[in-house]
Formats: structure tokens, sequence, C-alpha cells
């Protein structure tokens, strides 16, 4: 930071406070600002890195800047290692909240601020080794690109857990060929007071991402000490660092010709002047004129430097966030899923036996609602046998109620008719954790329901059917506005007759079912009428295609797959209904055709072909 002990930002436009706070997987620091840009307090906290720690742990750091600052803050940002996606940004939010009721704030990455602070601006390429590693980019035109940040097991090539993890398998590995402990061994068993390598294995299991990143000054110690192994684990690391780099100053459009600013951020590079040389080397040999330097703010000023003019984020990122609403709670408010029901006003005051009326006159009108959007539907169950029967593939996708029912229609389908689990999919937002519970503002995340079909290989040619019962939920918004980039056919499945498509989406789906399930017993509980409805419909979509695809003779699943006494039974009576035989011989035939019921059928069939003719 220029001046030392303070610097003028000559952009907050307000004399009230502003507190900056970049948190990691070492430690957290802070700084707290006022209205000319002066640093009015700095303070140092521990590790929080928001995808290792639970709530309670986050508070715990917050809390402990607070309580070393002298004034409360006007306003705050906080940019942190692990606040990624949009559900991450929201619980940060509601973390600094608890610490500081009422002051407005915001969360972002920690690439963004290390971006700011490091380049001092909002143009250039970020490459951080510190814990963890990651390496984020932004050109004039506002496109963003990063590599790694992945986490320690997926990733972080060329960190201090990295250099570590490396020096210690090297170790090992050495051991095991020579049968001699080398001299980088005896640096570890020294730094952790250990008295023989059992000792350092036993260790490992337990140390966690930070516990092993503190032996990479042990390897660091020993590369200047020419040590073979350690000298290999640098290059290594170095080299991995400096190619990420290259790789995003390639897709971010820099020519070699050009000029433009890399910053190397983070512990490894402060604290190593050699490993930084030799990262700036490589990257230097591709791109010869760009300015690699040490960050020219400390990573705080970043944070602060986001809420300067009331802008937050990096101009275009994917990962900018805004306190605007996510939706507009105007148009939400008058979703036919939101109004009250008119008829169940005083569901309080009743007994159970009219509740029990009460609900079973609302599911009555379930199916006369869903008859009337009979056309629709058999469009949708048209071009899904069309896709089937071309190889495509049918993808649910929504978020909650919605995405659950999806899942649940795609994980049915694989028993019921043999079919690859591939043929019909789920996705809900907020992955595999969301069918169980609440993923909060999982759905609000338009780019993640994007991203979902992206990376389950969604493709031209197959169908995806969005479910949103309100017909606003941006994760489907944006997952069907992608499938119909892809060349993918889409279908919209929504119970708000008023939803319109929005424009800014761009074409308007291949089919929408708009069912007018009215306002639920419940205001807003979506997993009631509109679930029911959601349930039925998906039910025809799948039944009805399979049926159309031979999977059912008469009424009988015959490509049921017997994986348990229930199904083994089923299949039985199948082969026995469709053949005449009486049940002993049904279960013989399905046993010598290795219980596929259509293989037990065929030499009946065959035989009945004979006779006839």
């Amino acid at each position: 930071m220029p001046g030392g002990g303070s610097a003028s930002l000559g952009a907050v436009k307000t004399n009230a406070l502003v507190l900056g706070v970049e948190s990691g997987g070492t430690k957290t620091s802070a700084i707290l600002v006022d209205g000319g840009g002066r640093v009015v307090a700095r303070t140092d906290a521990g590790a929080c890195n928001l995808k290792l720690l639970d709530d309670a742990a986050v508070v715990r750091v917050m809390r402990q800047v607070k309580r070393q600052l002298p004034a409360a803050p006007a306003r705050i940002a906080w940019c942190g290692a692990g606040i990624r996606t949009e559900h991450d940004r929201r619980r940060a939010m509601k973390l600094l909240a608890r610490v500081w009721p009422g002051i407005p704030a915001l969360a972002a990455s920690d690439r963004e601020s290390g971006l700011l602070a490091g380049c001092g601006g909002a143009e250039g390429i970020l490459v951080i080794a510190g814990t963890g590693a990651n390496t984020f980019g932004c050109n004039a035109r506002g496109e963003t690109q990063r590599v790694g940040g992945h986490g320690h097991l997926l990733g972080d090539a060329g960190s201090g857990y990295d250099v570590a993890r490396g020096g210690l398998r090297a170790v090992f590995a050495a051991w095991d060929r020579t049968k001699q402990w080398p001299p980088l061994g005896e640096r570890f068993l020294r730094a952790m007071g250990f008295n023989n390598p059992e000792q350092l294995v036993d260790w490992s299991v337990t140390a966690g991402k930070g516990g092993v990143a503190a032996l990479a000054p042990e390897v660091f110690a020993a590369w200047k000490a020419k040590d073979r192994l350690a000298v290999r684990v640098i290059a290594d690391a170095a080299r991995e660092l400096s190619e990420d780099a290259v790789l995003v100053a390639r897709r971010l459009g820099y020519r070699r010709s050009q000029a433009f600013p890399v910053c190397l951020k983070g512990g490894l590079f402060e604290r190593q002047p050699g490993y930084f040389k030799m990262v700036e080397t490589h990257i230097r040999r591709v791109f010869p004129r760009a300015v690699v330097a040490l960050p020219r703010y400390e990573g705080a000023w970043g944070a602060v430097m986001m809420v300067r003019d009331s802008g937050f984020g990096v101009r275009g990122s994917a990962e900018s966030v805004s306190n605007a609403a996510p939706r507009d709670s105007a148009a939400l408010a008058i979703a036919l899923t939101e109004q009250r029901n008119p008829r169940t006003m005083k569901l309080d005051r009743l007994g159970v036996p009219q509740l029990v009326e009460t609900m079973m006159a609302e599911d009555a009108r379930i199916v006369p609602a869903i008859r009337k959007r009979k056309r629709e539907i058999e469009r949708a169950v048209e071009l899904i046998v069309r896709a089937f029967k071309r190889g495509g593939r049918l993808f649910y996708i929504g978020a909650g109620t919605s995405g659950r029912l999806g899942v649940l229609d795609a994980s049915e389908c694989p028993p019921t008719f043999s079919i690859d689990s591939e043929m019909v999919q789920g996705i809900i937002a907020g992955g595999v954790v969301a069918l169980q519970r609440s993923v909060e503002a999982a759905e609000d995340d338009a780019m993640a329901g994007a991203e979902a079909l992206k990376f389950r290989g969604v493709r031209r040619g197959d169908v995806v059917v969005g479910i949103a019962a309100s017909g606003r939920t941006p994760f489907v918004l944006g997952a069907l506005a992608a499938a119909r980039r892809i060349g993918a056919r889409t279908v919209f499945l929504n119970f708000n007759p008023a939803a319109r498509w929005p424009r800014e989406r761009g074409g308007a789906p291949d089919v929408t079912i708009s069912v007018a399930t009215g306002p639920e017993v419940v205001t807003g509980s979506t997993r009631l009428k509109a679930g029911t409805a959601t349930k039925l419909i998906l039910n025809m979509f799948t039944t009805l295609a399979m049926v159309r695809l031979g999977k059912v003779v008469g009424n009988l699943m015959v490509d049921v797959d017997p994986t348990c006494a229930k199904l083994l039974d089923r299949a039985t009576r199948i082969v026995s209904a469709l053949t005449g035989a009486d049940y002993d011989a049904a279960r013989r035939r399905l046993e010598a055709a290795g219980w596929v019921v259509k293989d037990a059928l065929r030499p009946v069939r065959a035989s009945r072909r004979t006779s006839r003719s």
C-alpha cells in the first residue's frame, strides 16, 4: 500500500467509514477507511475460507475483526476465499448481518478484490499462491477467465499446500525406491518433532490443508540448499502456476506484443523472491511485455475499492455481486402460486375433518386444470419420443420441490423400463444436497442453471424440461435459455399462466405448459397442488414415451429390471400373463433368459407365429 499508514482511493464519496475485509486459508485482513481514503484502523484475524468453515467459525473470525475496530463502519465489503457462487455470497451476507446487523454489505470472491488491489484496477491477471492457489483475469472488455481454485483435493497447483504435499510425496517415493531416508525428509521430521517416518504418516491422515501447507517453508529451504527433490518440486509448482497465467492471458485475447499487468499475490511470492522470479520468467517467455509485479495494494484495499461509487464487483465478471433483488419481487407477488386462496382463508380455525375435506376439494381441481393443457402435453411427449428414437436424452431441471420431483421421475425410469440412467436425468438447483434440505438462494442463480447443462453434457437432439411453479425461477430460465443456444428442444412447465418468457432470455421454449392449479391451500407452498400436478405431468412424459418405444405390452412393463423380490415376482407374473404358462413355468423361462422379460417371451411368440402360419 502506498504511503505506509494511509492511502487515498479518491473515489469514496462519503465521509462514512468503509470496512474492507479479505480472508483466506491463512488469515483474515481488514482495514477501516474514512471518506478521504485514510486508514483509520488495520487489523488481522484467523483464517477464514467460507468453504472450509461452518457458520459459527466464520462468525467468530468476523467478531474478532469487529472487536479490534475503533468505530462501526457504515458499509462493509468482504472478499474471501470460498465465496464463489450466488449461494456462497448469500451465506456470507447472512453471516455479516449477524455480526454487523443493519449495516449495508456486500460479499465477493477474493479473486475480484485481489485483482483490483493487485493491479490497481479492473484489468489484468491475478495469480494467487498462498495456502491455496488460483488464477483470475479480466480484460478491457470486461471479459473474465479463471483457472484453478478448485480446492486442495482437486487443484491448488503451485500453492503452499501443493508444494508441501509434493515434497512429502517425493520423500516417501525416494524412501520406497532406495530405502534411504532423504535429507528433505529429515527436515520434515525436525520441523514436526517426529522421530520416524511412521509418525509423519499418522500425522498426515488428519493434518488438514493448513497443517500440510505449513511444511512448505521446509521445501523452500531445501530448494535454496539445492536439495534435488526440493528443486524438482519447486520447478514443477512454478511451471504449473505460470502455465495457468499464460492460459488465462490467451483466453482473454492478449497478444505476445501487448503489455498488460500480471500480479503475483500471496505468501509464497511475498516470502520467496526466487519463486516469484521463476514464475515471472516463465510468463515473460510467452508474453515478454507483460508487467509482472507484486500487488500494488494489500488485499483488503481491493474490498474497499469495490464499494466506491456504489459499484460492486469487477466489470462484467461472472462472479460480480450486488445488493439488487435477484428477481422482481412485485412481479413474483402476482404469480398465481403466490396469491392467497380465498377458500382457505380460515384454515387455522377448522377441525381435522374439515381440513381433510378442504384439501381434497382443492386437489380435485388439479386434473381438470391439467386437462386444459392436453395439447401442449401431447406436443411435449412427441418431442421426447422423437428425441429418444434418435438417441437423444431427457433432462428435467428445477429448484426445490420442482427439482426433487424431476430427480424422482428420472430415478424411477431405469428399474421400470430397463433404460440406462443417462437416458432420463434430473438436475436440481444446489445439487444432491438440495434433495434432502433447502439450499438457500440456489434457485436465484441463472448462470448456475446454464452451467449445470453444460457440465452434464446437454447437446443438440436432447430435450430439456424446465420446471418452475412460479414461472420465474432464474435457475430454470437460465437453463432453458442455454438449452436453446445449444440446440436442444425445450419444454417449460409452470403453474402461473400470467408468466411470460423474458425477452432478454432469447427465443421462447418449443413448448410452454402453464397449468392454472390456482392458489395453494397454504399460500406459496407449491409442494401442494403445483407439486402434485408436476408429478402427474412428469408421469405422462416418461410413461407415454416409453409406451411409444415399445417398452409396454398391453399395460405390462415388459422391460422391467427385476432387481428385488417384488420385481422378480412382477416379472414372473408378466411372463405368465403373456404366455399362458403357469407361475413356475414362467419363472423357469425367466431363469433361462437371464431374467430378461422380453427374451423369456420370444420363444413363445415364435411358436405362436409358426402355429398360425
